[in-house]
């Protein structure tokens, strides 16, 4: 009788329900299967997935054998793994990065010896149509149970691998027996579980754009357009020779959205412009510069190539030229480009993408579905702020593929695999939600792998808090031991979803090693408090902190983000003695942190290079040794913090300090010695002056920011002042400029009125009589 396999799983559009498994002496061999399947795939233009599961020497062997057989070349070829058992090109999982932006006939994933979800999202999208995506995997009955170096990545102290979960490999595995275009050979046995044959159409050639006639740029860009939607973005960028015009250019994989940038980047540098090009990292942005080359190659026009550099820069001679910088450094605009185009835009956060508007002329592309970033959370964050832009947008949607035929099985079993198409519930089905109708959910990862439908909800929402959410954040949700999942559902559909990561609780040996440096995986806020700010009893108490929070966008500004915080310090306070958060500080996110009851403990002192912004650490205490921990940092960080930002956070955003000195908690009066009062007393009057002795000026400044006596007893703007001069120490020209005063003497008028205000505020009657006396 023929073998069986395991359980169904639901019906999704894709899937090949008809499995069927070969044995005995009839059974065709892993060889005839790979022979077909390329013929299939070349046939139809499109992709076959192998997946040949057993030991690993036999699984490789049949993997050399099998693209003999479909007579795949080495020099097509491609190994990621643990060894480069094919004499081909060969790179560790670690870095299947080097595939992006490539074109291959054969990748083969070995996971033998881990199985790392982001190396299956940047190397399935390498492979060409008609070719091959072969997955060496162990047996997979028994492959969910294993753990492997990914699972012991997942296991972060005071976990252990044995905490870990296979949750996501067993759904991997029923997405691999489940979607058709599937081969699953056991190498061992000699059997084929099924074919992965589907029998399609032959594909028909893909016409050749017709050339515009009104093209500002040269004919020979659109004769190596390959689609109508790739002529139809290079034509969009055309819009780039003028200033106040913006590009968004939206697209899944493999669309060719950077291929086209490339070329209308090296049409620009022809006609004379200084194109600055950016992405997340240079080798995002490779593609630009490849086809930016070999365009200006083909015009033969004269063009040098910076190749000692690593990115490269291209200088057309007596023209233009097209060069990379980094986010934070691009986001500046260095030389003042004409065109920036920002590639993988949704893979930065919309405080960095807000930057380029500053710029001439701008170009977004984005992934709508990927690891690079989610196009979904670029529209809803970022669109309404680029329409309020002085920029007319031109939007360009690419959806033909370009390495593959749009029905290619391999794609959609690659988006269900990894949900990189999650998406949370339409507008329509939550429209209704308000705080008094939601229900807040617990959701274990069996209650996710239960409900694809409710799954996919908590994914998407969870993409659109972070500006970059990859495959392996999904594994973590089904298989972390440390994470948890929480969120309010109004009937039945996902409103707001929190991640939550339990940290601390750490033994003293690990604390040792955290105190002395070592690394310590997760346990980001002990981390922290113990190796910046040098406590190490921070890793004691236990805490959970909120990794990622998102509401849905259609129901925002409702409470219920705060509400679901609510229901989460009922449900913990009781058993951690901390509830934290870290993210990169706004002023309307500190605000909201803090009127959750989080306080201030900790301002990095550097940018996060991506997101341009400093992190802030807030701590909410549940219990004594957390009040304690919280305390103390409180206590440390109003100590430092004045001295810190008139050093390394001088160019910190004046209302950032604001939101995050009144976020800080615990009173802590105004300590100033006789004579500092004095010469506080003698400003307002010309008696004396600021620079004599900053110190009781910003101490005076740090009481009023973190603890008011008199909360309205200052605007905003004078707010602003005191933090730009009295705490950042710029110069006057400076600060008056920025904060929009008529002069510099206006400006030091203005802040010789607020300190005596403050003066009168917190200083003893003496002081005010003192102060009255230079009246």
């Amino acid at each position: 009788m023929p073998a069986t396999v395991s359980g169904p799983v639901k019906s999704v559009p894709g899937e090949r329900r008809d499995r069927q498994v070969h044995t005995g002496a009839s059974a065709t061999t892993g060889m005839d299967i790979a022979r077909s399947l390329r013929a299939e795939a070349r046939r139809a233009n499109e992709r076959r997935l192998l997946v040949l599961a057993g030991d690993p020497d036999r699984t490789r062997e049949r993997a050399a054998a099998a693209l003999d057989a479909a007579d795949v070349a080495d020099t097509e070829t491609t190994v990621v793994g643990p060894e480069p058992f094919l004499a081909c090109e060969h790179h560790e999982q670690s870095r299947a990065e080097e595939l992006l932006g490539r074109t291959r006939t054969a990748v083969v994933l070995d996971t033998h010896e881990e199985l790392r979800p982001d190396a299956v999202g940047r190397t399935v999208g390498a492979v060409d149509g008609g070719g091959l995506y072969v997955l060496l995997a162990p047996p997979l009955d028994t492959w969910p149970e294993e753990r492997d170096g990914f699972d012991a990545s997942l296991a972060v102290p005071p976990f252990d691998v044995a905490d870990v979960t296979g949750h996501f490999r067993r759904r991997f595995v029923e997405t691999l027996r489940a979607h058709r275009g599937i081969a699953i050979v056991d190498a061992d046995a000699g059997t084929v579980e099924q074919d992965g044959l589907t029998n399609p159409p032959p594909s028909r050639p893909v016409p050749s754009p017709t050339l515009p006639a009104d093209a500002w740029f040269r004919s020979e860009t659109y004769a190596q357009c390959l689609t109508d939607d790739q002529q139809d973005a290079v034509r969009a960028f055309e819009s780039l020779r003028t200033t106040s015009e913006a590009v968004v250019v939206e697209a899944d994989r493999g669309r060719g959205k950077s291929s086209a940038a490339g070329l209308a980047a090296g049409n620009l540098a022809v006609g004379g412009r200084d194109v600055l090009v950016t992405a997340p990292q240079y080798r995002s942005a490779a593609e630009v510069f490849a086809r930016a080359g070999n365009l200006l190659e083909a015009l033969g026009v004269d063009f040098a190539r910076d190749r000692a550099s690593n990115p490269q820069r291209l200088d057309v001679t007596d023209a233009g030229c097209v060069r990379y910088a980094p986010p934070d450094e691009a986001a500046l605009l260095p030389e003042d480009p004409d065109v920036v185009i920002v590639d993988e835009a949704a893979a930065l956060p919309v405080r960095r993408l807000e930057q380029f508007l500053e710029a001439s002329a701008v170009a977004f592309t984005t992934t709508v579905h990927g690891y690079e970033g989610a196009g979904r959370g670029f529209s809803v964050r970022f669109r309404d702020r680029l329409a309020e832009s002085d920029h007319a947008v031109t939007d360009v949607s690419m959806t033909t593929p370009i390495r593959y035929g749009d029905a290619d099985p391999v794609e959609v079993w690659a988006f269900r695999a990894l949900l990189l198409d999650a998406r949370p519930p339409v507008d329509q089905l939550i429209t209704d939600a308000t705080p008094e109708t939601v229900e807040y959910r617990r959701l274990s990862a069996a209650d996710l792998l239960a409900d694809e439908h409710l799954l996919r909800e908590v994914f998407g929402l969870l993409v659109l808090a972070h500006y970059r959410t990859e495959p392996s954040d999904l594994a973590r949700l089904l298989d972390a031991p440390n994470l948890t999942v929480r969120a309010l559902t109004h009937e039945g559909h996902v409103v707001a979803v929190t991640l939550l990561a339990q940290e601390g609780g750490l033994s003293a040996d690990t604390r040792a090693t955290m105190y002395e440096g070592g690394r310590v995986r997760g346990n980001m806020l002990p981390d922290v408090l113990s190796t910046q700010l040098r406590d190490e009893a921070a890793g004691i108490p236990v805490g959970q902190r909120v990794l990622r929070i998102a509401t849905h966008a259609a129901v925002r500004s409702r409470g219920l983000g705060s509400t679901l915080l609510s229901e989460i310090k009922a449900e913990f306070a009781d058993h951690v003695d901390w509830l934290g958060v870290s993210y990169g500080a706004t002023p309307d996110l500190v605000r909201f942190w803090a009127d959750n009851g989080y306080n201030t403990v900790h301002l990095a002192t550097s940018r996060n290079a991506t997101s341009g912004e400093y992190s802030v650490v807030m701590l909410d205490p549940c219990s004594d040794d957390g009040a304690a921990l919280a305390a103390r940092h409180g206590e440390w960080f109003q100590d430092r913090i004045a001295a810190v930002l008139s050093d390394p956070l001088d160019d910190c955003d004046p209302d950032v300090v604001r939101a995050v000195l009144r976020a800080t908690d615990g009173e802590r009066p105004v300590s100033l010695s006789e004579w500092e009062w004095r010469l506080v007393a003698g400003v307002p009057g010309g008696a004396s002056v600021l620079d004599t002795n900053p110190k009781p000026f910003r101490e005076l400044t740090r009481q009023h920011l973190s603890n008011p006596a008199d909360a309205t007893a200052l605007s905003p703007r004078e707010e602003r002042l005191l933090v730009r001069k009295v705490l950042q120490s710029h110069a006057w020209a400076t600060v008056a400029e920025e904060l929009e005063f008529v002069s510099e003497r206006e400006c030091m008028r203005t802040l010789g009125g607020i300190v005596e205000r403050l003066t009168r505020l917190y200083g003893d009657p003496w002081v005010q009589e003192e102060l009255d006396r230079h009246q």
